[in-house]
């Protein structure tokens, strides 16, 4: 409880430094990141951020010094031109985007490292620890720092607000852009450098391998849970700012743990629970939904069965075993589907067999009239041969909505007979 105590009333200034630097940089990159998510272009911030180091050693090299500034006007320049290169390679050189990403990502990352060594090597006192940008180190931040932080996350947050509607429609349809008259070519260098201020932001905190999960992982898991932009944006900020709490606080009550990673893998968890966890587009969800689809079409398919059994004999009052019914399901998923029409009010029990009720009836000839109907619909319309289209209707059959059916009834002038010469039941 101390401890608690301790981070969360942030009486002591590193904490409050790197905690506030933490949550800035998560909330304001994620907001950056959803536009590079939705326009499918995620892997171009790796990409960024891996070509940053080269700028890193070469803004040392030019100071002499770790001096933050120089440090990150260098970072932003070599993530700039990176970004640039990659736009420009798939128009001039006939490559793929992917191939572009990687051949940039691996030269420039390449060259830094190269960079790095030789400053390593080079007998200048003041290279120790720079090697931490390419990991980051939360911790080392001080006021100066965060002042500078702070002033990028601003500077992306209000840029965003301001272009938000043309950043909105160049992520979702540029052809359209481009044809009503909005400057694509200058909104596509606005986002560029934008990028570029996202991961320079978070270079000394998380470092230059792992900046790139904080554009990516609050945007994807955001996703999961809205259609809506603004509220996908609010969402992966509040995402990306939550994770930089999480790697403060786990890198403060276990001081061996670095916060650049735990603010990754704290995104990371989330993204993970979004992917199992959220009602609409989450796994759970999904697996439910199916779970579902499944069910209605066994019980339908029942039902439908029972009807045409009826409609043979001319008899829709008889009663039926289960083993008179050839589903093809396993005796247990057929005891289960009996037991649930039962309990919807379908079927009814009469002796050791099982009788279509009144509403059972309905639907069961509602699910034939449904099959008949896109049947025919396909023989006329699409010119399928007759004994080509059954197995479309077994699906089209429990998904055709009233509207639907209501326009195959006008537009086939509500026949007779469908291909099979089998009566189409109305009410």
């Amino acid at each position: 409880m101390d401890g608690w105590l301790d981070f969360f009333t942030f009486r002591d200034a590193n904490v409050r430094y790197v905690t506030l630097g933490a949550m800035l940089l998560g909330g304001s990159v994620a907001v950056v990141g959803v536009f590079g998510y939705l326009r499918k272009r995620s892997l171009a911030g790796d990409a960024v951020a891996h070509a940053m180091l080269p700028g890193i050693c070469l803004g040392f090299l030019l100071a002499g010094q770790k001096s933050l500034p120089w440090l990150v006007g260098g970072a932003f320049a070599s993530g700039w031109l990176a970004l640039l290169t990659i736009d420009w390679l798939p128009r001039q050189a006939r490559l793929k985007e992917d191939t572009a990403i990687g051949l940039v990502m691996s030269v420039f990352f390449g060259a830094g490292i190269l960079l790095l060594t030789a400053i390593q090597h080079g007998g200048n006192a003041a290279q120790v620890g720079l090697e931490d940008f390419l990991f980051g180190r939360a911790a080392a931040l001080v006021g100066s720092d965060l002042g500078l932080l702070s002033g990028l996350a601003v500077t992306l947050l209000l840029v965003v607000v301001v272009f938000y509607k043309e950043l909105a429609l160049l992520s979702f349809d540029a052809a359209y852009a481009r044809a009503v008259g909005f400057p694509v070519r200058g909104l596509e260098f606005l986002l560029t450098t934008l990028t570029v201020l996202a991961v320079v932001a978070g270079i000394q905190a998380v470092g230059v391998v792992l900046t790139a999960a904080l554009l990516v992982t609050p945007a994807a898991a955001a996703r999961f849970w809205t259609h809506r932009l603004p509220l996908m944006l609010a969402l992966a900020a509040g995402l990306g700012a939550f994770s930089g709490l999480a790697g403060a606080w786990v890198s403060y009550v276990a001081p061996a743990m670095p916060t650049g990673p735990w603010i990754v893998l704290a995104a990371s968890a989330l993204a993970l629970g979004s992917f199992l966890l959220a009602p609409g587009q989450g796994l759970l969800a999904r697996w439910w939904r199916q779970r579902a689809h499944r069910r209605k079409f066994a019980e339908e398919n029942l039902l439908k069965l029972l009807y045409k059994m009826g409609e043979r004999r001319q008899d829709h009052d008889r009663a039926y075993q289960p083993a008179d019914l050839p589903t093809g399901q396993a005796p247990a998923q057929l005891a289960a589907t009996l037991r649930r029409l039962r309990a919807e009010g379908y079927l009814t029990r009469r002796g050791p067999g099982w009788q279509l009720t009144p509403e059972g009836y309905e639907r069961g000839r509602r699910i034939t009239r449904l099959h008949r109907l896109w049947e025919l619909y396909l023989t006329e319309y699409l010119r399928l041969a007759p004994d080509h289209v059954h197995d479309d209707a077994e699906t089209m059959e429990h998904i055709i909505t009233p509207e639907i059916e209501q326009e195959l009834e006008k537009r086939l002038r509500r026949p007779e007979f469908d291909p099979h010469q089998n009566r189409i039941p109305y009410d």
